[in-house]
């Protein structure tokens, strides 16, 4: 039978994507002005770092997140940018604040006796830098288990579900990325779409089993389904 063919479940265990659904990247902006880097760059780099890594997803290469974030900042300026200021911007990442409404979102989840952790890409660790300048009570998880294994890929949400002990059908993914929802579903886990980021869920992928404005009301449309039977 295929996932969710009775409808999705509550979820026993959550996972939120890090970057831009946890914490946003527009305070990374100032990092680019005073590297000299026209703003505009900065959307370029964002999706040149995608389109990497979902190639790494596929191909299976050894490169860990900065890697690829310091290999997309030397292509789009073309080899031109300073050590000093790849460094920062990199630094930045490390850095980033998380939404206002993440640490609510977080305690509704606690309250319900729901585990919740962070599902990065490649290998995790600007993850773990993240979370511990944050203080959100969140777990970094491996992203599959190595730097070979990176999202959309199945093995990083398989491989979630087993870390936190949970069968995929039971796991629930919050992103605000389409192309996330779109490879949690594949896996089999039950997803959950937050609005704040793209506006509107991208029509080429399936449907998320649930859709909110902000974490917030993503996490408690989570919550709100139905318990198995």
């Amino acid at each position: 039978m295929p996932p969710h063919a009775r409808g999705p479940v509550r979820p026993a265990a959550l996972v939120l994507d890090a970057l831009d659904t946890l914490f946003p990247l527009g305070p990374l902006e100032w990092r680019f002005r005073e590297a000299g880097i026209p703003r505009v760059l900065m959307t370029r780099w964002c999706d040149h770092l995608l389109r990497d890594a979902f190639a790494l997803s596929l191909l299976g290469g050894e490169r860990t997140f900065e890697d690829v974030a310091r290999g997309s900042l030397r292509d789009i300026t073309g080899n031109q940018i300073a050590p000093g200021a790849e460094d920062a911007i990199i630094d930045g990442l490390a850095r980033l604040e998380p939404r206002r409404e993440a640490a609510s979102a977080l305690e509704a989840a606690h309250a319900r006796g729901v585990r919740a952790a962070v599902l990065g890409h490649g290998d995790g660790e600007h993850v773990r830098l993240l979370l511990e300048r944050s203080g959100l009570p969140l777990e970094p998880l491996a992203g599959g288990g190595g730097p070979a294994a990176w999202k959309p890929a199945r093995e990083p949400y398989l491989a979630a579900a087993r870390e936190l002990g949970v069968p995929p059908e039971r796991l629930g993914l919050v992103t605000a990325h389409g192309w996330d929802a779109a490879g949690g579903r594949r896996a089999g886990l039950v997803t959950g779409w937050s609005a704040h980021l793209e506006g509107r869920f991208p029509s080429v992928f399936p449907s998320p089993d649930v859709e909110g404005r902000d974490l917030a009301q993503t996490v408690e449309r989570l919550l709100d389904l139905p318990e198995p039977a």
